[in-house]
């Protein structure tokens, strides 16, 4: 059995661990900035700061039989202020034509922009490699647990969520587009632009190409790998655009990553939210089950599980008997999103 809820100190350990498998930004590897991110979420949870770019949440899936963590994933209320803005490359097209030779081209564009007054982001997604491709779709449930919240909390995130999907990188592990564009104006190593951008955006704008970036004099490598994603990340891909988001033709100006975006009033999981009630031990016929996210409503913490069952007059009934060992009671009142 699994469950979803925020990350705590107690998870401190765990999360240091997991972040030993990945490369992670939002996910260091440093028990201390792990603690300084874990603070921060509690601290979110319990009451939205007056300006929402200061909130952080962290959830994180918990395998209840070993009692550790194994995954987590996360919301940044608003991604982009005056202090810190989100930039982004623009990708576009400019037509060049002279009648005189009687040619013409087509030339795909990049142009640095930046917004200050950002949207919310949802990002850190990280599930602990041994427990991929598992029957009860861990990833999905990381990834979703966050729409059933800010579908319960709609004023505390703006009305549009956005995305960051990684790129192809090439077999050394490095960025064709850094390569051929942020090395050579910065002067720094892909990771530790990355790094710095977290805390200081000033760099970028002193020193990114402001002008329009002409595709065609960039190698071939690098053209190839904007608005595209890597073929790890095509599963996140096709599950955002199957849930309403959309492809902005805006990329990350460092590798290129495609960004996507959709109103979250639009997003599909918070369009389906219902509010139901939970009936247990009931005689439910498998070709009828489907699978829900469900947390209590009035509970003094957030938590989500997974339950196969089936919706009838505003009730999931469910054959599953292990729930009750979550102290989950027959008739609960819950909130539930279709996984």
């Amino acid at each position: 059995m699994f469950n979803l809820r925020p990350a705590r100190l107690s998870d401190i350990e765990d999360l240091f661990v997991l972040s030993q498998h990945y490369v992670f930004i939002s996910l260091p590897s440093d028990k201390d900035l792990i603690t300084k991110k874990v603070k921060s979420s509690i601290k979110a949870f319990k009451k939205a700061s007056k300006d929402i770019s200061e909130d952080t949440y962290i959830f994180v899936l918990e395998d209840l039989s070993k009692g550790k963590v194994i995954g987590c994933s996360m919301i940044h209320a608003q991604h982009g202020t005056e202090e810190e803005p989100h930039f982004f490359l623009t990708v576009s097209q400019e037509n060049k034509f002279s009648e005189s030779i009687n040619t013409g081209f087509i030339h795909g564009t990049l142009k640095l922009g930046y917004d200050t007054d950002g949207p919310t982001e949802i990002g850190g997604l990280i599930l602990d490699p041994n427990y991929r491709n598992n029957n009860h779709k861990l990833g999905k449930q990381l990834s979703f647990v966050r729409f059933l919240y800010m579908g319960l909390n709609k004023k505390r995130f703006k009305e549009t969520i956005h995305s960051e999907l990684m790129p192809p990188f090439d077999k050394d592990g490095r960025s064709p587009l850094w390569e051929a564009i942020g090395r050579r104006f910065l002067n720094m190593e892909y990771h530790d632009a990355d790094l710095l951008s977290r805390s200081n955006k000033e760099f970028i704008l002193s020193l990114y190409p402001s002008d329009t970036i002409y595709e065609t004099l960039l190698p071939l490598e690098a053209r190839n790998a904007i608005g595209k994603v890597g073929q790890d990340t095509l599963p996140v891909k096709r599950m955002l655009e199957s849930i309403g988001f959309k492809y902005t033709k805006e990329v990350d100006p460092f590798d290129g990553g495609p960004h996507y975006r959709s109103k979250l009033s639009e997003i599909k999981p918070v369009k389906e939210l219902q509010d139901l009630q939970l009936k247990l031990n009931q005689d439910v016929d498998k070709k009828d089950n489907k699978n829900y996210l469900v947390s209590l409503k009035d509970s003094d913490e957030f938590m989500a599980i997974k339950i196969s069952g089936t919706i009838k007059s505003g009730k999931l009934l469910t054959s599953m008997k292990e729930i009750e060992d979550l102290s989950i009671m027959d008739n609960s009142k819950i909130n539930a999103i279709p996984l």
